[in-house]
């Protein structure tokens, strides 16, 4: 009979899916005992990436960290474990007049995997990444020492740990800054675009915007490759909103939650019904130009909305390709990677154009740099791998990166950070996978 801590764990995408040992301990004592007899250990947050980036030998869950230690309504500094969840933060923060700095595109992550992976939102252009806001984290290493990081006390390790994939330790607490606003309500204008060229122009006409981000129809072809939608916004001021609004207005009425009840079968998504789908969200708005006021929930977590909606991609999972081309060769590269999507017939209900701005070069294991990055949703099917090969090849040439928190697929990782890799005791699968495809 195998113990009770050996399970089936699988990220977002449901895919891949391992059997190993996972834990979770509440006791940095008890935490400290579990590091001190394993070899081999990664971190797990919330389970919300979407590639094997937290799965290894033996997983160590963040879950039972969930405690908030301080908050500085004056000045807008949090306190918290590492396994704090984004959500919990807002739900906190928000009605005080706070929000996050950076947020990516789920509210269901760990504070933890925030800095693991780095994240960033719809506004790296205009505030950079989420460890810009960050101040201070304690870290246990793999001799069980708890130690502080910041960028005057363990600078090394600090800077290690942004973006480092969990090679560094364990993250335990972290403190880090919040946003003064007056709503929890966005200011957004949402423009339709015809083509790549297009698109392009508009979001550098945009880059003022505090937000922005375009969804792309990636099966379109010819004159109407790039086809999108352009959403920019900013935190609406008080007076902005309308009166219905401006009476609460950083508090939010709660919606009905819908929830997908089980895996959709195999043959539901298929390029016909991506086709279907792309053509009616691009349609539904029907003029060039809409400006609304809508709630942060709407603009920063559509999916969020949908409980389970992972399970539409069926039993074998999905995975997320993201890159980044650089800035320069940004629309060319763009270019042949939505013709090599679109001639593959394997589409995308997600796709997500944002643009970057230049990243702190301290912050050297971060995905992002001044560019273009694009995010798609795959359905895990045969044809898969050979797709994510030829994007990788053009990555590659147009000397792009491949986003490590999304991977599960690609044959290199296309980041500079495999030096830490080799003598770390916190390993997954993906570390070894990118060290036998790099060997």
């Amino acid at each position: 009979m195998k113990p009770n801590f050996i399970q089936k764990v699988t990220n977002w995408g449901n895919f891949p899916v391992v059997e190993k040992e996972m834990r979770s301990e509440d006791s940095f004592k008890k935490i400290k005992e579990f590091v001190l007899s394993h070899n081999e250990i990664i971190a797990r947050g919330n389970g919300r990436c979407y590639g094997d980036a937290s799965l290894g030998e033996t997983i160590f869950s963040t879950k039972k960290l969930n405690k908030f230690i301080s908050f500085d309504r004056l000045n807008g500094i949090i306190e918290c474990e590492s396994g704090v969840l984004l959500s919990d933060i807002l739900e906190i923060s928000v009605p005080q007049g706070y929000f996050l700095y950076v947020t990516p595109g789920t509210k269901f992550i760990s504070v933890g995997g925030a800095i693991a992976s780095d994240v960033h939102g719809k506004n790296h252009h205009a505030e950079g990444c989420f460890s810009e806001y960050v101040t201070e984290f304690k870290l246990m290493t793999e001799n069980g020492d708890i130690i502080t990081c910041s960028r005057e006390e363990n600078s090394d390790k600090f800077w290690a740990t942004i973006g480092g994939m969990g090679l560094t330790g364990i993250i335990l607490t972290v403190k880090f800054k919040l946003k003064n606003i007056q709503s929890a309500y966005i200011r957004q204008e949402s423009i339709k675009a015809e083509n790549l060229d297009e698109i392009f122009r508009l979001f550098e006409e945009s880059e003022s915007w505090t937000y922005t981000v375009a969804w792309i129809d990636c099966l379109q072809k010819g004159k109407n490759l790039g086809r999108s939608i352009l959403m920019r916004g900013e935190h609406a001021f008080q007076h902005e909103l309308p009166q219905n609004l401006a009476k609460q207005p950083l508090r939010l009425k709660k919606k009905l939650q819908p929830t997908v009840p089980f895996y959709f079968p195999g043959f539901v998504l298929n390029a016909l019904t991506v086709k279907i789908f792309n053509l009616l969200y691009y349609k539904k708005q029907t003029k060039k130009e809409v400006k609304s006021f809508i709630d942060y929930e709407t603009f920063f977590y559509p999916l969020d909305a949908i409980t389970d909606w992972n399970k539409i991609y069926g039993k074998s999972g999905f995975i997320q390709y993201q890159m980044v081309i650089p800035k320069e060769a940004g629309k060319e590269g763009m270019k042949q990677i939505l013709e090599t999507i679109a001639a593959s017939g394997n589409g995308s209900f997600l796709a997500v154009l944002k643009l970057f701005g230049k990243n702190n070069p301290e912050a050297y294991n971060s995905f992002p740099f001044e560019g273009y990055t694009l995010a798609l949703d795959f359905k895990v099917n045969s044809k898969l791998k050979k797709l994510v090969d030829k994007l990788d090849d053009i990555v590659q040439q147009f000397g792009g990166r491949i986003y490590l928190t999304k991977d599960s697929m690609s044959r290199s990782s296309l980041t500079n950070y495999l030096k830490n890799i080799q003598s770390s005791k916190f390993v997954s699968l993906q570390h070894k996978r990118i060290i036998n495809n790099n060997s």
